[in-house]
């Protein structure tokens, strides 16, 4: 014999002599020669320990000498199985640390591995490495999301890695029946786990079961997976447990392992270790003093949970009712106005008028800067009707018209939301005395034939005829680029064409009112283009169209006007502020158009059409040569002239402002 093949020979001999090739059998640990590092020990019952209280610590017990799972080098993995007795005791009956694993790895004691949720098998920096040559099935009692574990009580197989290849809650089949019976793996109650490897077929079964039920016909794990790659010729095998901040015990009553055979044929139930007895915890002073408190302060949290809760839905209480359904788009949330202004406080507060305050807000989610408008809840005509009203009025489009945006009803309020208007009122740029800017002429001019555009269109562009009824200074708003849009459609009431309009009560202010929407109460077309009038005029003069400060005869703006023209000399009217800087045939044509719109005939005064044309320059300016005064007021010719243009204050008595007041106290 040569001395290369007696070497040979040699060597598979020591080679064998330090490897178990069949297997082996512990019923109990009292004798065996085990691996044990970290937690792990054997009590002096024989039970294998692998944890104790202690927490963030591991505990590994391995079978002292390799297996040979592979003939040679590169040959295939072949069949083996194991089955040991297990059982989990947690900390709190409900709540324990993390579980137990099987594994097969190249080196005892598993270097690299740390505890909690990595359960002494491996850690953050080699997880997932292919060069683990880590084979491990876990009895997993954590919901770790970063390893995408399916609950906190399952069976896992994992391969070089923490995350499971395949999981199933911890259960286990009876006969041949389609669905499994659970187990609780941390019941503290010993049961037995399978696991076996089929060479020729290359699957990997796992199988559990309460301690006196036989193993189950179904496996509650079957993966198809070649272990050629993963397991090395020679192997240790063994149990991975570690506690994190709460913690378990984890004990194994006995284990079998063979290659090419069934293992639990070796082991046998009867010669098992007992388990301690489960002592329940001392109750700590957490548990006696604690607790209660928790839960009496818990109580009176969730009890000021719900009562500020109600508190809040009675504070954002709305009125819906089944005829709004078709509403909803327009429809804002109280909530969410109460949010944009800052629950209505004083310092949003835009204005004050007859019929409602107003308010700036923003909304929260679109950061659109609003004004919102409240007013009353009632109508003569029925809530239905009005709100119909309120949503025609939304769907007004217009580029001189504000915006309605929608609504919101609830307790005995109306609120409208309107777009809101970044430079204000006009009426504070006429009157204030220290205003942000004087707007020039034209600017003015502007402003005017952009109103007049926005009523020609509410008179006879739109599918409705609109009857706005309070035309003024303070219900025009200038937005960023001093555009005048005409707002405060609270007051509008929508007419068919070819209806004649029938109101209940007159509403309006003083000075911009018709003579006969005073005597009848029956706002019209004709009495929008009246107020248009003394518009006009206190844009131009920069006046109030009623002004109590002023001299008796120049109290009312057109009479004073008026005057002026019937001495020829009409743009002495014009605002002083303006100075020099205005074209004065646009002033004369525009005071001239204030008279003529203020008419006390109605079907004298011109039609908003006829009126933007002449603003827009395509007609020619009217003539008002054939005015004369009279003893009555003013009049004039048959032919367009001023007929009873107004009523002399004169007539009124000598004290003037008393006769004013109880005209205005008569006006609801």
């Amino acid at each position: 014999m040569s001395v290369k093949l007696v070497i040979m020979v040699v060597y598979a001999l020591s080679w064998h002599a330090g490897c178990e090739d069949t297997g082996f059998t512990y019923n109990g640990f009292r004798s065996a020669d085990l691996s044990l590092d970290g937690l792990a020990e054997v009590t002096s019952n024989g039970l294998l320990k692998l944890t104790n209280s202690t927490t963030r610590k591991k505990g590994h017990a391995f079978h002292p000498n390799p297996i040979r799972f592979k003939n040679s080098p590169d040959g295939s993995a072949i069949s083996f199985s194991t089955t040991f007795v297990f059982a989990i005791a947690p900390e709190y009956p409900t709540f324990g640390g993390h579980g137990l694993a099987f594994a097969i790895a190249p080196k005892r004691g598993l270097p690299g591995g740390v505890a909690s949720q990595y359960l002494g098998l491996l850690s953050a920096t080699n997880n997932g490495n292919l060069t683990n040559h880590l084979f491990a099935v876990e009895f997993d009692t954590i919901s770790n999301q970063e390893f995408d574990d399916i609950d906190d009580n399952h069976v896992g197989i994992n391969i070089n890695r923490m995350k499971s290849e395949i999981s199933m809650p911890a259960g286990y089949y009876v006969g041949n029946k389609p669905f499994s019976q659970n187990l609780t793996l941390i019941s503290g109650q010993p049961m037995q786990a399978w696991v076996e490897y089929s060479g020729s077929k290359k699957q990997i079964n796992v199988s559990l079961a309460p301690l006196h039920v036989a193993k189950p016909k179904i496996p509650l794990l079957s993966l198809s997976y070649d272990l050629t790659p993963i397991l090395e010729q020679t192997m240790y095998l063994g149990f991975s447990s570690a506690t994190g901040y709460g913690f378990s015990i984890h004990y194994v009553l006995g284990w079998s392992f063979k290659i090419h055979g069934m293992a639990d044929e070796g082991l046998d139930i009867s010669l098992l270790p007992r388990l301690p007895r489960l002592v329940p915890k001392k109750k700590s002073k957490l548990l006696t003093i604690g607790l209660p408190v928790i839960l009496t302060v818990s109580v009176l949290a969730m009890v000021s949970c719900v009562t500020y809760y109600i508190m809040v839905k009675r504070k954002f209480a709305e009125v819906l009712e089944d005829w709004e359904a078709e509403y909803v788009p327009q429809r804002f949330k109280y909530k969410d106005l109460y949010t944009a202004t800052n629950g209505f406080r004083e310092e949003k507060l835009l204005g004050t008028g007859g019929f409602g305050r107003v308010y700036r807000g923003v909304l929260p989610n679109k950061k659109t800067e609003i004004a919102v408008k409240k007013v009353s809840h009632e109508s003569r005509q029925g809530m239905k009707a009005f709100m119909a009203e309120v949503i025609s009025m939304g769907q007004l489009c217009h580029r001189n018209l504000v915006p309605l945006l929608g609504y919101c009803r609830r307790k005995g309020e109306l609120l409208l939301v309107y777009e809101y208007m970044s430079k204000g009122s006009l009426d504070k740029y006429l009157y204030d005395d220290k205003p942000e800017c004087c707007l020039n002429w034209s600017q003015r001019f502007q402003v005017i034939k952009g109103v007049a555009s926005a009523l020609f269109y509410l008179h006879e562009e739109w599918e409705q005829v609109v009857v706005h009824r309070d035309i003024k200074a303070s219900n025009v708003l200038l937005d960023s680029e001093w555009n005048a849009r005409l707002g405060d459609f609270g007051l509008a009431r929508l007419y068919d064409h070819g209806t004649d309009p029938k109101t209940t009560h007159l509403v309006g202010t003083l000075g911009y009112l018709a003579p006969e929407l005073i005597k009848t109460s029956k706002a019209t077309t004709s009495t929008d283009v009246f107020a248009f009038g003394a518009f006009l005029l206190e844009v131009a003069c920069g006046r109030r169209p009623i002004e109590p400060k002023a001299l008796n005869e120049d109290l009312v703006l057109v009479e004073w006007v008026f005057s002026w023209w019937s001495r020829g000399e009409i743009l002495q009217v014009i605002d002083p502020r303006l100075g020099p800087n205005y074209v004065a045939e646009e002033v004369e044509l525009v005071l001239k158009l204030g008279l003529l719109c203020s008419l006390l005939e109605p079907k004298s005064r011109p039609s908003m059409r006829q009126i933007v044309m002449y603003l827009e320059g395509s007609m020619a300016p009217p003539e008002l040569s054939s005015l004369s005064l009279s003893t009555a007021g003013l009049s004039g010719g048959e032919n367009g002239g001023f007929d009873d243009f107004v009523v002399p204050l004169s007539s009124f008595g000598e004290n003037t402002s008393s006769n004013w007041s109880s005209i205005t106290n008569s006006i609801s």
